[in-house]
């Protein structure tokens, strides 16, 4: 296998972001990061962000003076739009399409609403993703400190010629190239973080600790325990993981619990999960969770509120807030 070209600092130019007005639309963990950054490198930033609510307030606390999305949009020759995948469609043909101009730039930090062409730009605009792996405190942080997130970019319509050059431009804008910037798509993109998402670190994760816990629980066990070994240390093994790969995490816990990992994590793990994930991974290829997605937001949220609550209401999140409660080492 070909190993993944990385881009960095001395491969891309500022100088394509010179002269051009760029809107952040959103003014979130992701938004507030890009504006900020963007602006200590020198780029001329709108801010685009609702009045009345605590991003509001920041944008203004930040030294903003933030508009509406048509007003934005108008004043921009680029439009980075920041906000949620479920409301984006309803933006873009209330507030963008009518406002925007002739051969602005339009990206994205998530391809969702061009993968599964809720948002269908004109043929004269470049469309580009530039996607930080990171939460955008981090992204703001490390740029603070002279460092960056690692950033994904994408072209999906190249209309000017430049279009791969504008995108590594914004992510060294915004830090990226300090910490290497790799090349997708925006099909890639969305289908592998959408599986992420659902198999691994936000499905997979939570139903993998509740259904530990509750085994620990119904065998007798106290809560508390149960909620410190199937929880709470999930946080110290990731972080070995994420440091030094596999290797650094079973260097750094007993033999007793490697070898415990290789005679019981495919029985917990096996051919039957992986079956699924594939099935999760068509689901998300098909278009079929982005349908019912859309059509959960336009019947109101029934499935996902009620299963929000269902969360909320399990005996692990009850047990952890009492317990997080006494962590003071946690706290900021």
């Amino acid at each position: 296998m070909t190993e993944a070209k990385m881009y960095y600092e001395t491969d891309a130019d500022l100088n394509y972001l010179q002269g051009k007005t760029i809107a952040i639309l959103g003014y979130g963990s992701q938004g507030h990061a890009h504006a900020l950054n963007l602006r200590d490198s020198g780029v001329n930033v709108i801010v685009a962000q609702r009045e009345g609510g605590a991003n509001y307030k920041k944008a203004v606390e930040d030294g903003w003076k933030p508009v509406s999305v048509a007003e934005a949009v108008k004043q921009a020759d680029w439009v980075h739009i920041l906000l949620p995948d479920e409301v984006q469609k309803k933006a873009w043909e209330e507030d963008i399409k009518p406002n925007i101009k002739k051969g602005a730039v339009v990206s994205f930090s998530h391809g969702f609403n061009i993968r599964f062409k809720q948002i269908v730009p004109a043929y004269d605009h470049d469309v580009i993703m530039i996607a930080p792996k990171g939460p955008g405190h981090l992204v703001r942080r490390q740029y603070e400190e002279g460092k960056g997130v690692p950033c994904l970019i994408a072209v999906e319509q190249n209309a000017s010629g430049e279009a791969k050059n504008l995108a590594l431009a914004y992510a060294k804008g915004i830090g990226g190239t300090r910490g290497g910037v790799l090349e997708t798509t925006f099909t890639e993109e969305t289908e592998t973080d959408l599986f992420g998402e659902q198999a691994v670190l936000c499905g997979g994760l939570v139903e993998l600790i509740t259904s530990g816990f509750e085994t620990l629980v119904e065998a007798g066990y106290q809560p508390e325990i149960a909620y410190f070994e199937c929880c709470h240390e999930v946080k110290l093994i990731v972080d070995l993981i994420f440091e030094g790969g596999f290797a650094k995490m079973n260097y750094s816990v007993s033999d007793t619990a490697e070898y415990g990992e290789y005679v019981s994590g495919k029985r917990v793990i096996t051919a039957d999960t992986k079956a699924e994930m594939k099935k999760v991974l068509t689901d998300i290829q098909s278009g079929k969770f982005a349908n019912d997605w859309i059509e959960e937001n336009k019947l109101g949220r029934v499935c996902f509120n009620k299963a929000r609550k269902m969360i909320s209401e399990r005996l692990i999140e009850k047990v952890g807030s009492r317990l997080r409660a006494r962590m003071s080492w946690t706290k900021k």
